[in-house]
């Protein structure tokens, strides 16, 4: 048994991160078609270095590919772009259902943010750091 205070269904985590994703304006959504948005338990340990983290380190979400702003119609990307959402990490934080909805939708418009292009820098600006 877990000593995490919150622990949901993978598949009711998932449908929180669904209805994050249908709050987006559509305008958002509608650059979003070729980009896969997954939830995983934890990040690997390399997408944690990859973000400069520690193995201890939370980690809730990460965009791996080519932003939009740096894309080129003569260099295509090789891969799709991927959103991962990470389940356990986000559970660990959040003490009640309340905090952890708003954790994942706050985690899903920053990595949409990523993929169109903004950086942490502007993100924490905007509130999204």
């Amino acid at each position: 048994m877990s000593d995490r205070p919150l622990q949901l269904t993978t598949e009711a985590f998932a449908r929180i991160v669904e209805q994050a994703i249908a709050r987006i304006p559509e305008e958002i959504r509608a650059v979003l078609d070729n980009v896969l948005i997954s939830v995983k338990d934890r990040p690997t340990a390399a997408m944690l270095a990859e973000v400069g983290l520690g193995p201890d380190e939370p980690l809730f979400g990460i965009f791996l590919g080519v932003p939009l702003n740096e894309r080129s119609l003569a260099d295509p990307p090789l891969y799709p772009d991927t959103i991962h959402i990470f389940q356990d990490p986000l559970e660990e934080y959040c003490a009640t259902r309340e905090q952890l909805i708003e954790e994942i939708e706050i985690t899903v418009v920053h990595e949409i943010a990523h993929f169109v292009g903004f950086s942490d820098e502007e993100l924490e600006r905007l509130g999204y750091g």
